[in-house]
């Protein structure tokens, strides 16, 4: 039997993940991949999804959102407008003209108490600690509500080659950070898995081609903290920087982080037959593909 690929509209063109999606997604389907930027599509305008969206008939890859994490406290609407009720725009142009829906979620909707020690999987109860852990965890249960055909991604700290000046990510500013500075202060009690959008990306492809749907956690495999993280950027660069341990109190963020996301990703491994790759080989072969 033939398998016609569907073609998929990826929302978010341009960005990290988006960038490296793309290229997954062309290899692993063979479909025809229609890139929608902002100025494309804009998610909280129905009738600007209903204008780049008409006549498709395939797969929709949501990776745009809100995610200026400590700036989402002091403008709620905005975080909620995108990641919310954009995704509820979204997500019921999809279920009526019955397109699937793949859509970007965050570690950030756990609320990821210091005592957890254990990788938390996809039953775990969601309780967001923030405004944008909020708008996110309600962008997900609106894909919930209107898409039955739905795929929703749980990753977390995404890194990319296509990071952009303006935005960045936490290993281009780490590396930014030390042109003039010989000491970095770097939170160390926040326990994650930083991920590589290349290997993120892999992955996902993998799991669309499985036509699974439901909620995956997607990460690389390990746990860090982001000042391992930064000693771990620093040591493969060679570079003799001095890190000093700090706590999530101590930075002082405006929004409150998860203390503990490692997020489980065996359902994700029984699917699609392999695991990520661990953290530290990601951030190897992403400093060495980055442009020097």
């Amino acid at each position: 039997m033939t398998r016609h690929p569907r073609p998929v509209a990826l929302i978010g063109a341009g960005g990290q993940l988006a960038t490296d999606l793309a290229a997954a997604l062309d290899a692993a389907l063979e479909s025809e991949i229609l890139p929608l930027t902002h100025s494309q599509i804009e998610i909280g305008d129905f009738a600007s999804i209903e204008k780049a969206l008409i006549g498709f008939s395939g797969i929709v890859v949501n990776t745009a959102g809100y995610n200026l994490v400590d700036k989402a406290e002091e403008e709620p609407e905005r975080a909620f407008a995108v990641n919310a009720f954009g995704v509820r725009n979204l997500s019921r142009y999809c279920g009526t003209h019955h397109l699937k829906l793949v859509h970007i979620s965050s570690d950030y909707v756990l609320d990821g108490m210091p005592e957890l020690t254990t990788p938390l999987d996809e039953l775990t109860l969601p309780h967001p600690q923030s405004v944008y852990a909020a708008s996110k965890l309600a962008g997900e249960h609106f894909v919930q509500a209107y898409v039955p055909e739905h795929l929703i991604i749980r990753t977390c700290g995404l890194y990319g080659l296509a990071a952009t000046k303006a935005k960045g990510n936490f290993i281009e500013t780490m590396l930014r950070l030390t042109q003039t500075r010989s000491e970095l202060s770097v939170v160390d009690d926040q326990h994650c898995t930083p991920s590589f959008t290349l290997d993120v990306a892999q992955a996902i492809a993998e799991l669309i081609q499985t036509d699974a749907t439901g909620l995956f956690h997607v990460t690389n495999s390990g746990a860090t903290t982001w000042c391992q993280l930064a000693r771990e950027v620093f040591r493969l660069q060679k570079l003799d920087i001095s890190v000093k341990a700090i706590t999530t109190a101590e930075f002082g963020a405006k929004a409150r982080r998860p203390t503990y996301s490692v997020l489980n990703c065996a359902k994700l491994q029984s699917q699609i037959g392999r695991q990520l790759p661990q953290w530290q080989d990601a951030v190897e072969r992403y400093l060495a593909a980055r442009p020097h």
